[in-house]
C-alpha cells in the first residue's frame, strides 16, 4: 500500500463546491482500485487579526478542520494568509501541514508528497518532503506557470521547487514546452491530460436544456470561467455587435464582472448578455448542451477542463490562439482557433455556428480521449515511480 499526502489549496468545501474540482477529480479516481492510501491536506488561509474577522472570510472560518470528503481524508488546518507577500505562502502552508505529515510518518505510512499546483502548494510541499527525506511531485496547470513562475517574488522559488523534485506533472504538451523554456528539467515531466465523467458529459436533448436555462430558440454562446481580463470574456461581448442575432451566456464570477457588463452596456449588447454567476458543477451538462458553440478567448490556459467538458458535449469550441488549443481542438467538427480580438472572434463564430456538427461523433471522440479512470492510473504510476515501487 503506498501512502500519499497531497497538499492543495485548490480543492472543493462545502462553501465553494466547485473551487478545485479539477483536483478533486482525478484524486478520486486513483483512490478508487490502486492500493494507494491518500491524505488531502487542504489548508485554509486567513489573514491575520483582525481582518480575519471580515464577513468574506466567515465561511472559511466554519469549515471543519477534519472531514471525509466524497470519501477522501481531508484536513483543513488554518495557515496566516498575509496579503500581497505571496512568497511567505508557502513557508506558512508548510509549518501547519508538517505536523500532520510527521503524524503519518511516524507511522511509517507515508511514502510520497504530492502538490497538485506548482503555487504555493509546489513550495510547500518541499520543505515538508525535505523535512522528512521523502520524495515530492509537483503539477503544473496553468497560471502557475504563466504568472506565478514569471513574477519575480515567486519565480526563483518555483525554479528550487522544480529542480529538487522527483517528478513533475503537466496538463499538456504545451504546458511541458512552457516549463522547460524556463529551465526545468524536460526528463523530470510528465504530460498528464485531463479528464471527464462521460456519463455526466454527454449530448442530451438541447429542447430540454433550452428550457431549462430559459432560452430561446436563437443562437447561444457560451463562456465557463472565472470573470477575469485574462478569460477573455471582455473580448466576447465585443464581437457581439458583429453577432446580432447572438446570446452570450457567462458562467463565473471574479473582479471583472462589473466591468463586462458596463461595456456590455456601453456597446448596446446587454440585453444579449447573461451572466448567470457560479453556476454548480453538476448543472454544467445541461448548460453545454443549451449551447451552439464555447467560446473562450483566454490570452494563457493550461488545458482548461471546461474545453473538454464543452466537446464531449458535442459543442464546438472557438478559442483563442494559444498552444494548448491546438492539443484540443482535433477536427473540423471540433471549432476553430482564432487571433485574440472581437472581429477574429466574431469571424469563427459564424463559421462554427453555420457548419454541421455531428454531436455523437465529437462526444464519442472526446470520451476516448480524457477519462478521469485512464487519468488515476497515470496518476498512481507516476507516484509509484517517484516512490521507487
Amino acid at each position: 500500500m503506498l501512502h500519499v499526502l497531497c497538499i492543495s489549496t485548490l480543492f472543493p468545501d462545502a462553501t465553494r463546491p466547485n473551487f478545485g474540482i479539477f483536483v478533486e477529480k482525478p484524486l478520486l479516481a486513483v483512490a478508487q482500485g490502486h492500493a494507494i492510501q491518500l491524505t488531502v491536506v487542504a489548508p485554509v488561509g486567513l489573514p491575520p487579526w483582525p481582518l480575519s474577522l471580515h464577513p468574506r472570510y466567515a465561511a472559511l472560518r466554519a469549515l471543519p478542520v477534519r472531514e471525509t470528503w466524497h470519501g477522501l481524508t481531508v484536513l483543513r488546518p488554518r495557515f496566516r494568509l498575509i496579503p500581497g507577500r505571496a512568497a511567505r505562502n508557502a513557508s506558512a502552508i508548510a509549518r501547519v501541514a508538517l505536523p500532520i505529515a510527521q503524524a503519518l510518518h511516524a507511522n511509517g505510512t507515508l511514502d510520497v508528497i504530492d502538490a497538485q499546483f506548482f503555487h504555493p502548494d509546489g513550495a510547500a510541499a518541499r520543505l515538508v518532503a525535505q523535512a522528512l527525506g521523502l520524495p515530492y511531485s509537483v503539477q503544473a496547470r496553468g497560471s502557475d506557470i504563466a504568472i506565478w513562475a514569471r513574477r519575480p517574488d515567486t519565480a526563483a522559488q518555483i525554479s528550487t521547487t522544480a529542480r529538487d523534485a522527483a517528478g513533475l506533472l503537466a496538463v499538456s504538451a504545451a504546458m511541458k514546452a512552457d516549463m522547460v523554456s524556463l529551465g526545468m528539467a524536460a526528463d523530470t515531466i510528465a504530460v498528464r491530460y485531463t479528464g471527464l465523467d462521460a456519463t455526466r458529459f454527454k449530448p442530451l436533448d438541447r429542447h430540454a436544456a433550452r428550457a431549462a436555462w430559459g432560452l430561446g430558440s436563437g443562437p447561444v454562446i457560451l463562456t465557463v470561467g472565472t470573470m477575469t481580463e485574462r478569460k477573455g470574456q471582455g473580448q466576447v461581448i465585443a464581437a457581439l455587435p458583429a453577432l446580432p442575432d447572438v446570446t452570450y451566456v457567462m458562467a463565473g464570477t471574479g473582479d471583472a464582472m462589473q466591468r463586462f457588463a458596463a461595456l456590455a452596456e456601453r456597446l448596446g449588447v446587454a440585453d444579449r448578455v447573461r451572466m448567470l454567476g457560479a453556476v454548480p458543477h453538476d448543472d454544467l451538462p445541461m448548460l453545454y448542451n443549451a449551447a451552439d458553440v464555447m467560446v473562450l478567448a483566454s490570452v494563457a490556459e493550461g488545458l482548461a477542463n471546461v474545453w473538454v467538458e464543452a466537446l464531449a458535449c458535442g459543442t464546438p469550441l472557438v478559442l483563442a490562439d494559444i498552444p494548448p488549443a491546438h492539443e484540443v481542438i482535433d477536427g473540423a467538427d471540433a471549432g476553430c482557433i482564432v487571433a485574440h480580438d472581437p472581429a477574429a472572434i466574431a469571424a469563427a463564430v459564424r463559421t462554427v455556428l453555420a457548419m454541421p456538427v455531428d454531436r455523437a461523433t465529437l462526444a464519442a471522440r472526446t470520451h476516448a480521449r480524457f477519462n478521469w479512470a485512464r487519468n488515476g492510473v497515470q496518476l498512481a504510476a507516476h507516484w509509484r515511480k517517484i516512490a521507487g515501487r
